[in-house]
């Protein structure tokens, strides 16, 4: 499948298959080796086909599966040193780690991959910007705000994965506990409706064809809600760009280039 699909997206999980005509890659493993390789086949995929995995950061929500598809499969993993470090503290395993520098463009077969900075709560968190031949794909989530170099790299995008974790006041009304509504709420911690919309608000542009909102929580958010407040955004700016939700608990809509 050359295109794109989200896989899982949330705090249960997240994965999304990005393909190429030469190119087969997924961006994190936090799934099940087998709930990873059931939800490919739904896009015609075997995990045995993936050529390499992308890492953005350490937290069991995105790596879970790596143990077992590194036992199973030789799957080259993409990360950064730091991310990497933690993997095997985490995990105890050592795969074919292919060491990035994040900020630092790289080649891989026949797509250039842009590591940039994110702010979150592990050493070095990062989101991609993939391209190949003219389109441009940019991959963002788990972030606590959007900082300038954010914003820089989500420019003249044809396509955007981005989180849009919380709506504030649910995070305020939740039963959650106070240590858990500060690290959502921080500066490392996850991106609101808020300050999602007004980034999209500032980036949006002609182009820029398809936006999945992912990492949505299940608590402190409402996709009904979400929906409701891009849609007007894209209404108010005329914009043709097409919106989508990244689900948890099934793939999404998937985007043929």
């Amino acid at each position: 499948m050359i295109g794109y699909c989200p896989l899982a997206s949330g705090s249960r999980g997240n994965s999304i298959y990005f393909g190429s005509k030469e190119t087969k890659i997924l961006i994190d493993a936090g799934l099940s080796f087998l709930q990873l390789n059931s939800r490919l086949n739904e896009i015609g995929i075997k995990l045995e086909d993936i050529d390499a995995i992308l890492i953005t950061h350490e937290h069991s929500d995105h790596i879970a599966g790596l143990k077992i598809i590194t036992e199973k499969l030789d799957i080259p993993i993409f990360t950064n040193s730091d991310t990497a470090k933690s993997i095997y503290n985490n995990l105890h395993i050592l795969p074919k780690f292919k060491i990035f520098t994040t900020q630092e463009e790289f080649e891989y077969k026949d797509l250039k991959i842009s590591p940039f900075s994110l702010p979150h709560d592990t050493p070095d968190p990062v989101g991609f910007i993939i391209k190949n031949q003219n389109l441009k794909f940019g991959f963002c989530t788990d972030l606590g705000f959007v900082s300038s170099l954010v914003k820089e790299n989500l420019k003249n995008l044809d396509y955007l994965y981005i989180e849009s974790n919380h709506h504030i006041p649910y995070v305020h009304a939740s039963k959650r506990s106070h240590v858990y509504k500060q690290r959502v709420l921080s500066r490392f911690g996850h991106l609101s409706n808020q300050d999602c919309l007004k980034l999209l608000d500032e980036i949006l542009h002609p182009n820029l064809k398809h936006i999945h909102i992912a990492h949505i929580s299940s608590e402190s958010n409402s996709k009904e809600l979400i929906l409701d407040m891009f849609t007007k955004l894209l209404n108010e700016k005329n914009s043709k760009t097409k919106l989508s939700i990244a689900h948890q608990d099934k793939i999404s809509e998937k985007i043929i280039f």
